[in-house]
């Protein structure tokens, strides 16, 4: 009986000890400085490709169309210029950034380009909804008045948030801003399902022949897919990282966290998109072009 059991020992022996060196493997990486610095480097460097990506774009936009002035395709690449150029310079100075005083200038710099991000992709949900009620012959003159206050309600509430945890910070608050963007992030995911949605399925009712409706639906469905499932794996991470340590993404220890994250909900489908809306437009007979006034 004893021999018999001695192999059986041995095996969950081997196995445990397999289990604790792959756990020791990700701690490792998360102590050590040198693993640190090299994530949030090659971090500020897919955010540097894609800034330059958007800024390339926007001038070929702009040499293209000069005539139509801040439309709204320049001022979406423009924006998402400014969220990854800004999480370029974030995170090549990670470490000094970990070390800035008060802690809420921290907050302020990991968690405004988060909030620009929303803006940026809200703008392209503003877009389709304008395309969308166009269509369907119904007024759009209430959309951008809806959208900046949209806008200016988030920033408002959060930029409190911030000066109260300046004032007294407690960990509640903190907790609080981070369901607060959550709940942000699932407003974004909701709104792209919703007009993304109403938008593929108006294009799907168009005749067969229609010049560029496979397109246009290619177009429309990977974009509200991409960018539906990107704010809402934000929303569930913000959930858990307002309530969970292990979670935490505002820490240096944390790199390989970050990393997947910051991959996921921003650089991935900021590169996706970018790919997809490349086309640049006609330079005459615009009728879908708007600027913005």
């Amino acid at each position: 009986m004893v021999a018999r059991g001695v192999p059986a020992m041995a095996a969950a022996a081997v196995a445990a000890l397999d289990l604790t060196e792959s756990s020791n493997w990700w701690r490792d990486i998360n102590q050590s400085s040198l693993w640190q610095d090299r994530i949030f480097h090659l971090l500020a460097i897919l955010y540097g490709i894609v800034a330059a990506v958007a800024l390339v774009q926007l001038v070929r936009i702009q040499l293209r169309v000069p005539e139509y002035g801040w439309t709204t395709q320049k001022v979406f690449h423009f924006l998402n210029f400014l969220v990854n150029g800004v999480r370029c310079f974030v995170f090549v100075f990670r470490r000094d950034v970990q070390k800035l005083q008060p802690d809420i200038v921290q907050h302020i710099l990991l968690d405004m380009p988060s909030l620009a991000f929303f803006t940026t992709y809200a703008l392209l949900v503003l877009f389709w909804a304008e395309i969308y009620y166009q269509a369907r012959a119904v007024s759009t003159d209430g959309l951008r008045p809806s959208f900046y206050t949209i806008n200016a309600v988030v920033y408002v509430i959060q930029i409190t948030l911030w000066l109260i945890l300046w004032w007294k910070p407690i960990s509640l608050l903190v907790i609080l801003s981070k369901m607060f963007f959550a709940g942000v992030s699932l407003f974004a995911a909701l709104g792209f399902l919703l007009y993304g949605g109403r938008l593929f399925l108006m294009l799907q009712r168009f005749p067969v022949e229609s010049k560029g409706r496979r397109k246009k639906l290619q177009e429309v469905g990977y974009v509200t897919t991409i960018c539906f499932s990107c704010f809402l794996i934000r929303c569930v991470m913000m959930c858990f990282n307002a309530f969970d340590k292990a979670a935490d993404l505002d820490v240096l220890d944390h790199p390989i966290l970050n990393f997947m994250y910051y991959l996921l909900v921003e650089i991935l489908p900021s590169t996706l998109v970018l790919f997809i809306l490349r086309k640049l437009p006609p330079k005459r007979g615009i009728t879908q072009y708007h600027p913005i006034r």
